[in-house]
């Protein structure tokens, strides 16, 4: 028996290394996909974000949805997103390919689709979005989980990045999407909410769900 549970512990952390490996090699590809984008747009004189920036209310920007986060405002802007995107998508890569893929599609399309509907007008671009969902979702799981560990997590996360949040109420200053953001914490908890175990697998939360 005790031979089973170290092999089964041996296995885990393969599991939890691939994952981690794996977490990074997708967020970094894709954080460098970002500056691609972003140098292209400088270049082009931001010919992208007038082409596939979003419109809110707009026929043509319902296709939008899928592409603004892709494409940022200048440098600092894409700056200042790749650190926590990296950070908290990494976090939810640690539970699996599948996990992330939901978690981050979700927030795409809860931030987009609230963009489109209450947007204030102009364009709107940024991943932000993207960051308020894994971070929202990062900070719900554990609780639909009934995760002590996800939880913990979740503790943790709020005492140092939880003043963000405020960036979903309207007094924000001007010129940040607090609609994006709410929409992309909606996605996030949604996402939460679809994955969470059903009652048939409550033996296996603990090994199931990593942190």
């Amino acid at each position: 028996m005790a031979g089973l549970m170290r092999n089964g512990d041996f296995r885990e952390r393969q599991t939890t290394a691939a994952r981690a490996k794996g977490g990074l090699l997708v967020l970094g590809g894709f954080v460098a996909l970002l500056f691609v984008i972003e140098l292209f747009n400088t270049l082009t004189l931001g010919s992208l974000t007038r082409t596939f920036g979003l419109r809110p209310r707009s026929a043509d920007g319902l296709l939008d949805i899928f592409t603004f986060p892709l494409l940022h405002a200048n440098l600092n802007h894409l700056l200042s997103n790749s650190l926590p995107l990296i950070i908290f998508g990494f976090l939810v890569f640690l539970s699996g390919l599948r996990v992330f893929l939901t978690a981050l599609g979700l927030s795409w399309l809860g931030s987009g689709i609230t963009v489109w509907l209450i947007g204030d007008g102009g364009i709107t671009v940024g991943s932000s979005g993207l960051v308020f969902g894994l971070f929202a979702f990062l900070l719900v799981r554990g609780f639909f989980n009934r995760s002590w560990k996800q939880i913990l997590l979740a503790v943790v996360l709020f005492m140092g990045y939880g003043s963000i949040l405020f960036g979903m109420l309207p007094i924000v200053s001007g010129f940040v999407s607090w609609q994006a953001h709410l929409g992309g914490a909606a996605g996030g908890v949604v996402a939460a909410l679809i994955l969470r175990p059903r009652s048939g697998d409550d033996r296996q939360r603990d090994r199931a769900i990593p942190l």
